[in-house]
């Protein structure tokens, strides 16, 4: 007889169910069942207990939810590129649910392809009730704030989610950053998380696949000197500062919808993100807006390194920067229940 998920049977067996979501290509992996109790008041309070004291977001200290994180984020479980999310409570009635976003290195403060994610799970599995045809909206607590996932339905079945993402703020224009090919200019915006926007072209590269190795090492080059940064340290809570991600872009021909950009956005410790990111979409609009190259309302078409795209729209002025809302495709890939049996020499697994 099987033990419940989250309990250790005799013998120390570990069970955890889990659904499988793609986002534009990026996975995202809702955990719904095996996690042991995270306390804390707030998502955000959570996630620093996940981290544990004297941990970083990237350096989680050894506890029984870092020991899952790493089972689903490690081969054989998971991979190098494995993104998912812990589902807890909510701050207060006014969210369905709470997420802790968690990659192979650790945790983020916020998930955009995540968000899309959780939109469509909530209305797949009936948490929120949703008609046949129309738009059920989806209130979710993460580390970053509360944001909102409008899931659009047609037929009954989901077409798309937008989500309404915190406001991005720019922080930062043309931060001088020496790299090892050449002096470039970075943009920072806080976003849900704080993304250092660099154009591609500045570094000698295309944001393409062929150069994945080189945009890769180049992100993590810059992430890494933008460590002591002033401009990367959050405005109001100190929990959100940091350098999240880099989107290396660049430009494309307008399309008949307006500005039309690619880019990869490299982050933790050289993950790189299969989708256009959307909380990084939130941060290009933020920048495009500030340029004059984006009105409220007018739409980016942002491309991703594999081909796949969201669409990013400006909604207005914010006090704390702008508003921004970001319309994906998401679609589920599977339904899991990993094991990890005590007599399992390699444990929560490895990473290549």
């Amino acid at each position: 007889m099987s033990a419940p998920a989250g309990q250790a049977p005799p013998g120390g067996r570990v069970v955890v169910e889990a659904v499988d979501y793609h986002t534009a290509g990026e996975p995202f992996r809702i955990v719904r069942a095996g996690l042991p109790p995270v306390p804390g008041d707030s998502v955000a309070e959570r996630r620093a207990v996940a981290i544990g004291a004297g941990g970083s977001a990237t350096s989680p200290r050894p506890s029984a939810l870092e020991r899952i994180r790493q089972l689903l984020s490690r081969e054989p479980r998971g991979h190098a590129g494995m993104y998912g999310g812990f589902l807890v409570p909510p701050d207060d009635d006014g969210a369905q649910l709470g997420v802790l976003f968690w990659h192979k290195d650790g945790y983020s403060t916020a998930c955009g392809h995540g968000t899309i994610a959780l939109g469509a799970w909530a209305v797949d599995c009936g948490l929120v009730a949703a008609p046949e045809d129309g738009t059920a909206l989806v209130r979710i607590d993460v580390p970053s704030g509360r944001v909102t996932a409008a899931v659009h339905r047609s037929g009954g079945r989901t077409t798309a989610v937008s989500f309404r993402n915190v406001p991005a703020r720019i922080t930062a224009r043309g931060l001088p950053v020496a790299t090892s090919r050449g002096r470039v200019a970075v943009d920072l915006v806080h976003a849900g998380a704080c993304y250092a926007s660099v154009r591609a072209a500045d570094l000698g590269l295309d944001v393409v696949a062929a150069q994945l190795p080189e945009l890769t090492a180049a992100g993590r080059e810059i992430r890494a000197a933008l460590a002591a940064e002033p401009a990367a340290r959050h405005p109001v809570d100190p929990r959100l500062s940091g350098v999240y991600g880099v989107t290396l872009y660049q430009e494309l021909p307008d399309g008949p919808a307006g500005r039309n950009q690619r880019s990869v956005t490299v982050f933790a410790d050289g993950q790189v993100d299969r989708s256009p990111c959307g909380s990084g979409s939130s941060a290009r609009l933020a920048l495009l807006a500030a340029d004059g190259g984006l009105a409220a309302g007018e739409e980016l078409r942002h491309e991703s390194v594999i081909g796949t795209v969201f669409t990013g729209r400006l909604v207005g002025a914010h006090r704390d920067g702008v508003l921004t809302e970001i319309t994906g495709a998401t679609h589920r890939t599977g339904e899991h229940r990993f094991l990890l049996d005590e007599d399992d020499t390699l444990g929560t697994g490895f990473l290549l």
